[in-house]
């Protein structure tokens, strides 16, 4: 073998010793899909109140609202913590 083969060797093991993990491609996510996202739904509620549907506006506002309370929720993984807050909300 030679010193450059045996390189790679030493680099592709030292890569497998860090672990695997999706914490890039959830950092990716988070901070390039979900901004394009909102900025089209935005794009999209001014088009519709544009052509006067308020009500659709709004109706559609709330859900967005509901969507994104969601999204906040799964990206924070503060998922647990928020079940039992609810939970204790109704049990008292």
């Amino acid at each position: 073998m030679s010193l450059t083969t045996l390189g790679a060797h030493a680099l592709d093991a030292q890569i497998m010793a860090q672990g695997l993990g999706t914490n890039g491609l959830q950092g990716w996510i988070r901070d390039n899909i979900v901004p394009l996202l909102l900025l089209g739904i935005a794009v999209i509620m001014l088009w519709i109140g544009g052509r006067g549907d308020n009500a659709g506006v709004a109706r559609r506002g709330v859900g967005l609202l509901v969507g994104l309370v969601a999204l906040g929720i799964a990206v924070s993984g503060n998922g647990p913590a928020v079940g039992q807050f609810l939970a204790q909300l109704i049990t008292g």
